[in-house]
């Protein structure tokens, strides 16, 4: 810094910096820090000057030269006259919106609490009523956003006239709004488009997603505000209503700001909230609010032209079906999905698909009933599009096309001459019941492209088989917690609750206990029946309106059960397969009805135990496969009108040592396995919204202690296992120990090469000791490999004698050795590949161990992932998983080790590669960053540039302008940095617009949608 611009800062700048500290700064920081203390200090000057002589407009005026002549000095030596303002009124007050008819300028009316400032609003005594500030918030917004469960005429033509002069000169005006109850008007609807609202509405009123009540008032000048509370759009909620509503102003809490926005634009883009066109869907609104407020009217059908899309986890079913039948080769596939969640739009979503690509024309759809039929018939006509789609063959209904017929079984099976190749496709509902003769007989005789089996349980109470027509098991399951969390499923209040039971000295194998052994110890303790009775009464208060089902280890302790319990006057029977058919129907109509309180069954999940209305289910016997607890549990999650929770007693005693909790808990909570201990120590917190686990302090170190044993690594346990299997197989040691593949890698675990050697079944020689335990760290880093290129190319490789050579390779394939040589060891620049992979080579043991690991990983592929067409020089695959050294191999980056940033600009390639963690704490919930980074729908990405980036910056404007500069900008997402998991490939993406800067918060266009599991956990709700 020269001398003469220290003397002219000091001068300017008086005794507010010290000549001494300007030795220790930069010009950039000096003037930053000297504007603030110049603001400041001219901010002070106009709030201590009361004097009624000082025109406060004036003193703004001298402020804003103050600060211009500050800026001058430092830049030009002085500030001419084009850099100050006069001293009259015109400049300050050109941004009026207009003058009165007398010559002066009219302002908007300010709201009462200050736009800068947040407040809480009770309709109180001497507070401003909301109907009147929302009117005065209109009057400067740019931008509003409202959701509203319920839209009233009275409210809003409160507040009409203010909307229509927003909207006239140009303002934007988003409301979503529901059909709940018929409370909506649809006049008021229908005054709001005509204004030029846009408007969403959610039909789905019997699992309405939709309570809350906000607005949000955007302003180009920043100052943007909201208001959350409890008022709807009606005339009570605006003027007189006991209603609460908190004024939040981004100037002191932009993270709540920007979390609104968030949310807002994911509902607006959520195909659950349809966008209103009068035209279209006028009849249908009426319709649906008649129907809230006096029960159903008949609907004729009417195809509308819209696209059905499916909720994400729907879009992971068909991505699961995709890769069974692409990569796995699989063209028959049962679906298990619960009742509610929408098999049948899957179903249709899939034929529609499947169709598009000609794979398929035919179509036979064949369930047990008219009913069933019927409505299957009017999902695939809307999902297609189509109103003349499809013919029924049932009750005397006769097709003429043939060509895509639904058909009950019983008219199927009075056709002599159906051709087997008659259908491409075959869709069976209800598959469970395909076990019967009738069935049988069909599914022998038709020999389909594609068939699809639908079904919510694959188990049947006579225990036949279903599944050899699959190969013997689903291709798809659908994840409990998402259909809880879409509302489809009732949600559960789960109790854990120890009855002092020991079952350690019980026979153990890998099918479980002893189930001869378990009996006797049940049916012989009656003060565990006392506890289990006295659970009840405390977790339902009233156990006359219990529905419930126990599931029991055997018939007897199903009998012993149902005895005790009509002992202690609570109604009960045991259902089991022992009865006959009329008398189980019996008993279940009389749990209908309330004539029993509970049944008892061992494992009856479909004919044996379905009611509805079961609302408290009883596990009684250690349940350790995550499958069967499940489908037990299901029995009572379906939705009716008056239920409005699952409670579920589970009774847990002390437990051998093997039993496995944690498969329970993952498969109820979707929770990682590595992070369940946490989960538990938390006490659940991040369930579905409804949802809980609640495990007593017993049964919580129990399971506490059970999960963190079995997410251990015991060598020498390992090792007797396999001794006791024998020299078999990797993946026969998998299945049949039940260990995951992640469970043999580790710093010190050593993988499958070193279980072996330690077993006694390999004993070859090592030929370097550090090598080996390097490389086997190294394969425990390639477990999420998920595309077939490169696990093609690992087989190819592998199986040479000699490592692939670079020089001589074709460019794609020198990025693939690339990928490999990281894998191995990222510090080492590409220069030494060579000697990287001899090091592999010279270990026999370890490349064996690689092919191994390669067809456990085939077997693990549940999404097909595709070369990217604007990369097609890449080895990357969309939507595979990637390291981060392997990705910025992929881009030719060299020791991508040394690159920790999660953003990076590759030269060579034109392209900026974007590396975003969603969950960007180990601490879960942090409000201020939550939502920086996240999906705002599947082909919309909200992204957050490093703090320092301005729209200005050289990385600014190539974001902004690489479609026109000829770059590329690619996104790689993961959930969480806990264990340092890879980065999924979501594929090219465009720049749409952006807001502020350091950081910029950018809104990219995806090229290719997420994934359904992608999107869930990338977006701000998990609704």
């Amino acid at each position: 810094m020269t001398a003469e611009l220290q003397r002219k800062l000091t001068q300017v700048n008086g005794d507010l910096v010290h000549r001494e500290t300007l030795d220790r700064l930069d010009t950039e920081e000096l003037l930053v820090r000297h504007l603030t203390q110049t603001v400041r200090r001219a901010l002070r000057i106009a709030a201590e000057t009361s004097d009624a002589d000082h025109d406060p407009l004036i003193l703004q005026v001298q402020a804003a030269n103050n600060i211009s002549e500050a800026i001058s000095t430092i830049v030009a030596g002085s500030a001419g006259p084009d850099d100050l303002l006069a001293d009259t009124h015109d400049a300050l007050l050109a941004i009026a919106a207009s003058k009165l008819p007398n010559g002066k300028v009219r302002f908007p009316e300010r709201p009462a609490v200050p736009l800068s400032s947040s407040a809480l609003l009770v309709n109180g005594r001497d507070q401003p009523q909301i109907g009147h500030e929302v009117a005065k918030e209109l009057a400067s917004a740019d931008r509003v956003d409202l959701l509203c469960a319920f839209i009233k005429w009275y409210g809003l033509r409160l507040i009409e006239e203010p909307l229509r002069e927003f909207l006239a000169r140009g303002g934007k005006l988003r409301v979503i709004t529901t059909t709940y109850m018929g409370a909506t008007e649809l006049r008021a609807i229908e005054r709001l488009v005509e204004m030029g609202a846009e408007v969403a509405i959610s039909y789905d009123t019997r699992r309405t997603r939709l309570h809350a009540k906000a607005w949000l008032f955007y302003r180009d000048s920043g100052l943007d505000t909201a208001y959350v509370g409890s008022s709807n759009l009606s005339r009570a909620a605006m003027l007189d209503g006991l209603e609460w509503n908190v004024r939040l102003a981004g100037a002191e809490q932009p993270h709540l700001i920007d979390t609104f926005r968030t949310t807002f634009d994911e509902y607006w883009n959520d195909p659950g909230f349809e966008h209103y066109d009068p035209a279209r869907d006028r009849e249908r609104l009426d319709t649906a609010l008649t129907a809230e407020q006096s029960g159903p009217v008949p609907l004729p059908l009417k195809i509308a032209n819209i696209d059905v899309w499916p909720y994400p986890y729907q879009q992971k079913i068909l991505d699961e079906l995709d890769a069974a039948r692409e990569v796995h080769q699989r063209w028959r596939n049962l679906v298990v999905m619960a009742t509610g969640t929408g098999k049948t739009v899957v179903a249709a979503l899939d034929y529609q698909r499947l169709r598009q690509r000609g794979k398929v024309d035919s179509l036979l759809f064949v369930a047990h009933r008219k009913e069933i039929l019927e409505q299957s018939l009017s999902t695939f006509r809307t999902v297609l599009k189509d109103g003349s789609f499809g013919e029924l063959l049932v009750d005397g209904n006769k097709p003429q096309q043939w060509q895509h017929v639904f058909a009950s079984i019983q008219s199927l099976n009075s056709l002599s001459d159906l051709a087997p190749d008659a259908f491409s496709m075959v869709i069976v509902d209800e598959f469970h019941h395909a076990a019967a003769a009738s069935y049988a007989r069909l599914l022998d005789r038709l020999k389909p492209t594609v068939l699809l089996g639908l079904t919510a349980t694959p188990e049947r109470s006579d225990g036949d088989d279903i599944l050899h027509w699959f190969d013997g098991r689903p291709d798809v399951e659908l994840r409990l917690w998402e259909a809880l969390e879409r509302g489809l499923l009732v949600p559960f209040h789960y109790f854990g609750i120890h009855d002092d039971s020991d079952l350690t000295g019980i026979t153990w194998s890998r099918k479980g206990y002893d189930s001869t052994e378990l009996t006797e110890l049940y049916t012989g303790l009656h003060t565990r029946v006392n506890m289990i009775v006295q659970a009840l009464l405390d977790k339902l208060g009233n156990v006359s309106t219990m529905k419930a089902v126990g599931f029991c280890v055997s018939i007897q302790h199903a009998h012993f059960m149902a005895d005790q319990f009509n002992y202690r006057g609570i109604p009960a029977r045991a259902v089991t397969s022992t009865m006959s058919t009329a008398d189980r129907e019996t008993a279940l109509q009389e749990l209908r009805n309330g004539t029993l309180n509970v049944v008892f069954t061992v494992d009856l999940f479909n004919e044996g135990v379905d009611v509805p209305d079961i609302n408290t289910v009883l596990f009684l016997r250690p349940t350790e496969s995550a499958t069967v607890f499940l489908q037990q549990l299901g029995r009572g999650l379906r939705l009716t009108e008056d239920k409005p929770v699952l409670t579920v007693l589970d009774f847990v005693g002390h437990q051998n040592k093997d039993f496995r909790f944690d498969r329970r808990f993952t498969a109820l909570t979707g929770i990682p396995r590595g992070r369940l201990s946490d989960e538990v120590e938390a006490g659940f917190p991040t369930l579905p919204a409804g949802c809980s686990i609640d495990l007593d302090r017993e049964v919580s170190q129990i399971v506490l202690d059970n999960i963190k044993q079995s997410l251990g690594f015991r060598l020498r346990e390992a090792v007797t296992e396999l001794r006791e299997l024998g020299d078999v197989e990797l993946p026969t040691f998998l299945a049949e120990t039940g260990r995951e593949l992640e469970d043999l890698y580790g710093n010190t675990r050593g993988g499958w090469t070193r279980l072996r050697r330690e077993a006694g079944y390999d004993q070859r020689p090592i030929p370097n000791e550090k090598d080996d335990q390097d490389v086997g760290r190294a394969i425990g880093r390639i477990l999420h490999i998920d595309d077939l290129e490169r696990l093609d190319f690992l087989r190819e490789v592998l199986a040479a004698p000699h490592p692939p050579d670079l020089a001589s390779a074709d460019p794609r394939r020198q990025r693939l050795i690339a990928m490999l040589h990281a894998s191995l060891d990222s510090s080492r620049p590409l220069s030494a590949v060579e000697a990287n992979l001899a090091r592999l080579w010279a270990n026999h043991a370890r490349r064996e161990e690689i092919l191994a690991i390669t067809d456990v990983l085939f077997e693990r592929i549940h999404r097909v992932t595709r070369p990217v067409p604007e990369i097609q020089h890449l080895p990357l695959h969309l939507h595979a998983r990637y390291s981060k050294d392997e990705l910025l191999s992929a881009f030719g980056i060299d020791k991508p080790r040394s690159w920790v940033q999660g953003v990076r600009w590759v030269e060579q390639e034109q392209a900026d590669v974007f590396m975003v963690t969603i969950n960007k704490t180990e601490q879960g919930f942090k409000p201020t960053t939550m939502y920086n980074d996240c999906a705002i729908s599947p082909t919309l990405f909200q992204w957050e540039s490093q703090s320092s980036t301005t729209e200005d910056s050289r990385d600014g404007q190539r974001y902004i302008h690489h479609v026109e500069r000829g770059s590329s900008v690619h996104l790689f997402i993961r959930e969480t940095k806990v264990g340092t998991p890879p980065y999924l490939y979501a594929g090219p993406i465009t720049y749409l617009s952006h807001k502020g800067e350091r950081p910029m918060r950018i809104l990219w266009d995806l090229a290719h949608p997420l994934p359904g599991d992608v999107f869930h956990y990338a977006k701000t709700t998990t609704g």
